[in-house]
């Protein structure tokens, strides 16, 4: 029969939850053509590509699509994105290569948090992921709290596509266990690349530990950089308009 400190210690092993994060960041040897912690331009892929392997535990990534804008033409995304419409499209093919590219720098049972829209959130991401280490874990709905674009119903949310690298665990790795998968926040900012820096602070404090890097290959408007400042992280990433 078991006293009370074995029965606790069965029970801690039938549970699939930990608040403690076990996963640790190993030693970085940085590339100099990046800055931590500040605002790079660069391109993309050429700023993961010059990473060094299974090293970091998170990254976000808001890829630069506007199939949606160029599909739905409502006539006026040229006014109410600007800066959005300007930038070059990535295609599903470059999407592809930058995950491809974001699974080989993180480390083992470490997660890519992706920004989605709705199409794309129903016409799937396999093409994207198929050849990575990578796996959908959970999704997220961020409501904007405002009203946006449609033909049909018009559009309050988007959505985030939580992946993690092979192997999968949440124990000891996912340690907050009260983030609602509809997550509510109001941009003080607007602009449609614009992001939650309160959702993104949540989801970092949740998946790394104080002093952890945290990186963004398509970084807009930083604001996972003013995430990372938040929760006393680093940050490494860039953009093209810098």
């Amino acid at each position: 029969m078991l006293g009370s400190d074995g029965l606790e210690q069965a029970q801690s092993k039938k549970n699939v939850f930990s608040r403690e994060r076990q996963l640790q960041q190993p030693t970085l040897d940085l590339p100099p053509s990046f800055k931590p912690d500040v605002r790079n331009q660069s391109d993309g892929l050429i700023f993961l590509q010059s990473l060094q392997a299974t090293s970091f535990p998170l990254c976000i990534f808001d890829p630069q699509y506007r199939g949606v804008l160029d599909r739905q033409k409502y006539g006026n995304e040229g006014q109410r994105q600007k800066d959005r419409a300007r930038l070059e499209q990535m295609d599903d093919e470059l999407i592809g290569h930058f995950i491809t590219a974001i699974d080989r720098v993180l480390i083992g049972s470490g997660h890519l948090l992706l920004w989605l829209d709705k199409y794309h959130l129903c016409t799937g991401v396999s093409s994207w992921i198929g050849s990575t280490d990578l796996e959908i874990v959970d999704l997220i709905v961020w409501n904007k709290m405002r009203i946006g674009m449609g033909y049909r119903t018009r559009r309050t949310s988007e959505y985030l596509l939580v992946l993690q690298k092979k192997p999968l665990r949440a124990k000891g790795v996912w340690k907050a266990h009260d983030i609602p998968d509809v997550w509510n926040e109001k941009l003080a900012q607007r602009g449609g690349h614009a992001k939650p820096v309160g959702l993104q602070s949540r989801l970092i404090d949740c998946l790394t530990n104080p002093g952890d890097m945290v990186i963004d290959p398509a970084a807009g408007t930083y604001s996972v950089l003013e995430a990372c400042k938040a929760t006393d992280r680093h940050f490494l990433g860039c953009d093209l308009q810098g």
